[in-house]
């Protein structure tokens, strides 16, 4: 990115200054313009890029206190999320970053090059099974090399654990296919070995919440296990409990940050935040939520604890995840509209009339400039947020909902054009998407996550979306809002409350983006013969592949062969969005009436299989790119300088020098658990 301001080129400043010298992260054009360096390296599917925390140097030091504690907080977990991805992860990781750190052999060699790939992408992942297909990352060097590594560095893993590097045991972290067994083919860590599904649901229809309109959470922060009489029960997470090591770091850091609080409903809520990790107690958990989604002044915000539920194959348990927000105040105001108008997106949509809310409440919008990640979103990043889950929550109290500007700007400067050029119909689409595709995901993400997910009402009567939908729940819940956010996009309202210029050619941008890559080119995502099994991809393709089947007899969208290359073209944009709205309508009523038998139908149907004939062309198409298909990202470093008393007196924005660099840091600074919880 060109820097052409003055809080720009001294952030920049401070960059060139603290890093090493090792991997500079801003080069100088012919010109003497200071770029920053968004791309720090790629490797097997992986980039790994970098962002910046523009405004930095606008926060009072009381403000950059709390980002500072915040984000030594969320590091604190770090290595819950890798527990909680798989039992062995831990063992795993220090065994190959001993050996990463004391090899002293030939690191010419391209076993030793694979090694380090193979190390890297366990990194990236959390764990040894990939970040979004959820299979074991298969190492391309030989059980013999690796022994041999353990032996000559003495590093320690035992026998049966680097068996299961290379053999199929545990072969799919999450799986959603039930004729394997939800929890028998899943490695997630979440159930002890040999718990099944029914005994799991079982247990969980014994547990009563004190008002049954507003149920609490049950399973989002513990393991379910068996005891010593064979009884099903729970390993509570919690200081004193699961965890405990980390979570108590974690509260020594929330405790500082409470006492830099800007006011007096953050420290509030930052309080109850700190009781939940304490005790465990998912009533303080809901108070905590409450408080924090009326702690809506001041410039920092957050998100902490046991939160999304897509890694537990049957939908209760939350992975340990944080990210610290800083206010980006010139988008937010432009996208305040949106959260303003959110009665009228409710009163306007397709669904049925007992199914819309009558009165959307709490529902707060903001792009914010991330300055630090952990857990669940690092190194692989959301883009948007919608918080908190629970629906009872949402219905009485509202929702904070994030757009993660300094994120989607990293990724769009570190982009490029030329898969848009490869798998767009034409150049008109092309031309489209550059003008208005960058306005047209933004407003998506918005969209999705302040409509979409705020939006509909579930039936009186009818149970959580974990209960009555199970597995399909999160995949249906993210298509939902996508749709409402499709649906809105081709919408003249949009233009009315001046968020774009031409309502048409955003949204005809909008279609054309996502049924691209809903049908196409998320493919190269997946290694040929797979099911897509990722609820984000899954909802993609559902919704894609349904409105395509859908409009099949008045040709919405036509699929196209030029030089034994595959296109789809839409020739109706405005059949194309009824066939949204419709779509809409069902899939809330769908959620709101806890259809499982439809719900399956539909994700099944439309959302997993795969063409195989197309994935292979795709898959050929992609090959000529170097872009990697995934993308992530190295968090800044705030470095606090103190005087000869130990205060604070500044905090200095830094670069890693490396990704590998980082991921030493952390282990060796934040690795708080035992390697078996």
């Amino acid at each position: 990115m060109k820097l052409n301001s003055i809080t720009g080129i001294f952030l920049v400043s401070i960059l060139l200054f603290s890093c090493n010298k090792e991997k500079s992260v801003s080069k100088s054009t012919e010109k003497g313009t200071i770029v920053f360096e968004y791309e720090a390296e790629q490797f097997a599917d992986i980039k790994v890029l970098r962002y910046q925390i523009p405004g930095w140097e606008n926060l009072s030091l009381k403000e950059q206190e709390l980002v500072y504690y915040l984000t030594q907080a969320g590091t604190a977990g770090r290595d819950i999320y890798w527990d909680q991805n798989y039992k062995h992860n831990l063992k795993i990781r220090a065994a190959l970053e001993h050996i990463y750190q004391n090899y002293k052999g030939d690191t010419a060699s391209q076993d030793w090059k694979n090694f380090e790939i193979y190390l890297k992408r366990v990194w990236f992942s959390n764990g040894i099974h990939h970040h979004y297909s959820m299979d074991k990352i298969k190492p391309e060097f030989s059980k013999a090399f690796f022994e041999g590594l353990i032996t000559t560095t003495k590093a320690t893993l035992s026998p049966e654990i680097v068996a299961i590097l290379f053999n199929d045991i545990d072969s799919k972290k999450v799986n959603l296919d039930e004729s394997k067994g939800l929890l028998k083919g899943s490695a997630v860590n979440f159930y002890e070995t040999g718990i099944t599904e029914k005994e799991a649901e079982d247990f969980y229809k014994t547990k009563k919440s004190l008002d049954p309109k507003r149920p609490f959470s049950f399973g989002l922060n513990s393991k379910l296990v068996r005891n010593a009489t064979g009884q099903i029960e729970e390993k509570i997470y919690k200081s004193g409990g699961m965890y405990g090591a980390a979570i108590d770091k974690i509260v020594f850091w929330l405790e500082k940050a409470k006492g830099v609080a800007e006011n007096k409903k953050q420290a509030e809520a930052l309080g109850l935040l700190i009781d939940f990790y304490k005790t465990g107690d998912l009533k303080t958990w809901d108070d905590y939520n409450i408080a924090w989604l009326k702690a809506t002044d001041g410039n920092i915000d957050y998100i902490s604890g046991f939160v999304e539920v897509y890694n537990d194959p049957l939908g209760y348990r939350g992975s340990y995840e944080g990210v610290v927000q800083i206010k980006d105040f010139d988008m937010s105001a432009k996208m305040e509209k949106i959260s303003q108008n959110a009665q009228w997106f409710e009163d306007n949509s397709p669904l049925q009339a007992e199914h819309k809310k009558k009165n959307v409440v709490g529902v707060t919008y903001k792009t914010v400039i991330v300055a630090g990640e952990s857990g669940d979103s690092s190194p692989s990043t959301p883009i948007g947020v919608n918080l908190p889950n629970a629906d009872w929550i949402r219905a009485e109290h509202g929702s904070k909902s994030v757009s993660l500007g300094n994120i989607t700007d990293a990724y769009a400067k570190a982009g490029g054009t030329d898969k848009l050029k490869e798998f767009a119909n034409d150049q008109e689409e092309i031309d489209n998407d550059l003008k208005y595709g960058e306005i047209a995901d933004k407003l998506h993400t918005a969209l999705h996550e302040v409509v979409g997910h705020a939006s509909g009402q579930i039936n009186a009567g009818v149970g959580t979306p974990k209960e009555t939908l199970k597995s399909y729940a999160s995949t249906l819940e993210e298509g939902r809002a996508d749709l409402v956010g499709l649906f809105y996009l081709y919408n003249p309202k949009i233009q009315e409350l001046g968020l774009v210029d031409d309502w048409k050619k955003v949204g005809t941008a909008a279609y054309d983006s996502y049924i691209r890559n809903g049908l196409l080119s998320q493919l190269v995502r997946l290694e040929l013969g797979a099911n897509i099994e990722e609820a984000h991809m899954r909802n993609r393709q559902w919704v894609s592949a349904w409105v395509f089947e859908k409009g099949k007899k008045d040709n919405v969208i036509e699929r196209t062969s030029r030089n034994g290359k595959t296109y789809f073209n839409i020739n109706n944009y405005d059949k194309l969005h009824e066939l949204f709205g419709q779509l809409l309508k069902e899939t809330q009523r769908i959620k709101s009436e806890g259809d499982f038998k439809a719900g399956k139908a539909l994700v099944e149907n439309y959302g997993v299989k795969v063409d195989q004939k197309l994935h292979k062309e795709v898959l050929d198409r992609n090959k000529k790119f170097n872009s990697a298909p995934y993308s992530g990202f190295i968090n800044p470093v705030l470095v606090p300088k103190t005087d000869e008393n130990g205060k604070i007196i500044a905090i200095e924005v830094t670069q890693p020098r490396s990704f590998a660099a980082q991921m030493l840091d952390y282990s060796k600074n934040f690795g708080f658990l035992p390697l078996e919880n």
